[in-house]
This record gives C-alpha cells, sequence and structure tokens, in this order.
C-alpha cells in the first residue's frame, strides 16, 4: 500500500510535524530521504530493507558510491543528497563545538575530532590552531592520503602556523580501517613536527588518531 493510502498519524513525514523527528525509527527517516519507493515496496518498506542489506544508517551513509547507487532503489541523486547532508551535520555539530571558550578539556578536543573525521573513507591528516588561550582560531585539512612522514611536510604545517599566528597546535588524522593503534611512523611524524613547530614556539599539544569508538590521544599514551 502506497505512503499516501496510510491513516496521516503513521506517515513518517506527518508524525515528524506532528510529535517530532526522534520519534521516528530508521527506517522511518530514511523514508523521507527517499521520498518514494520502488514497485512492490512503500518507502518505508524499501527503507527497511536497505537498512537490513547494509547493516544499518552509518554502514548505509558510509557506503562508497559504487557500492550505493548499484542497489535497487538507490542512485546518484540519492547518494549526493545522503552525502550532502552528512556533510551539513558534522559541520553543525563541529561548529558548536567550536564555539565553546577553549580547547583544554581532552573529552572536547576528542567530540570535535570524532565528529570531523570518523567516518571518512581515505586517509586525512588535520591540524588544530590554537591561540594562547586555546581557543580555536582555524581547523585545516593539511594532507589527504597515505599519511607518512613523505607525504606530511613540516615546513607546511610551519608556514600555516605562522599565518594564524597560533600559539599551539593539536594534530590529527584519521585511520579509516577504524583501528587507532598508532604506528611507528605516527609517531616518528609527531616528533618531527613538534621539534620543527618548537623552533617558532608554538607548542604541540596532542596528536589525535581518529577511528571507531575515542579518538587516542598520544600524549595520553606517553607518546609525545
Amino acid at each position: 500500500m502506497s505512503i499516501k493510502n496510510w491513516p496521516a498519524a503513521e506517515r513518517p513525514r506527518e508524525k515528524m510535524l506532528q510529535r517530532g523527528a526522534a520519534t521516528l525509527s530508521d527506517a522511518e527517516l530514511l523514508a523521507i530521504l527517499l521520498r518514494t519507493g520502488i514497485q512492490g515496496q512503500s518507502a518505508v518498506d524499501l527503507a527497511r530493507n536497505l537498512l537490513q542489506k547494509f547493516g544499518g544508517l552509518r554502514a548505509l551513509l558510509s557506503a562508497d558510491m559504487d557500492g550505493f547507487c548499484s542497489t535497487r532503489g538507490l542512485g546518484m541523486a540519492t547518494y549526493v543528497q545522503c552525502q550532502a547532508i552528512l556533510e551539513i551535520a558534522r559541520r553543525h555539530y563541529a561548529e558548536g563545538l567550536g564555539e565553546r571558550d577553549s580547547f583544554t578539556s581532552p573529552g572536547h578536543v576528542r567530540d570535535y575530532l570524532h565528529a570531523s573525521l570518523r567516518d571518512r573513507n581515505a586517509e586525512v591528516f588535520c591540524v588544530l590552531f590554537l591561540d594562547n588561550r586555546h581557543r580555536l582560531i582555524c581547523f585545516e585539512e593539511c594532507f589527504n592520503g597515505t599519511i607518512d612522514g613523505a607525504s606530511v611536510h613540516p615546513r607546511e604545517i610551519v608556514r600555516k602556523a605562522l599565518g594564524h599566528n597560533a600559539a599551539a597546535v593539536i594534530l590529527a588524522h584519521n585511520h579509516p580501517s577504524g583501528v587507532t593503534e598508532p604506528s611507528q611512523a605516527d609517531i616518528s611524524l609527531t616528533h618531527r613536527l613538534k621539534e620543527a613547530l618548537s623552533l617558532i614556539d608554538v607548542r604541540v599539544l596532542d596528536h589525535f588518531i581518529v577511528g571507531d569508538g575515542q579518538p587516542l590521544s598520544l600524549s595520553e599514551q606517553g607518546l609525545m
């Protein structure tokens, strides 16, 4: 049966307007995004099947373009919409975190980086540039690809720190595998950047690795 023929209180859009988005199931939220179903399936039925196929919302929204678009009931337009929604949500959350007074709390930093980097499919190296009160000046994605000593250039980080007149930085990169265990290359890179930035009196407060679960702090691990 088409959703149009359902009682108004059971239709996802009307239900959201009357009772709020939090009352909707994952399938109902996804159905609003899909807008229409396919032959023999309403949008809600299709959403339920997609969630079962992919293993949940996160897996569906994190799927690569080919895997997403090759699935019946999905396509390029829906893929683009999903990516746009993810990025809007990520920026909204990160912007709110960035408006707090300072980045002195490891928990605050973890929340910010988790929102910004968790679901990236490729490795990204980022720097949070901070003022002398550890307030955020700028969050920059500096390098993409395999993060090692060859791909991350200390002189570029030094140049950016000078340009932002930063007093301190927090380094971060993600592991798309989800495993946050630091490699020897991660540790060596941290020491090289720390040494380079010390020449211009910029402190490296920490280096976080983002994956599944809580981001790992090299400082807390005694690896700085």
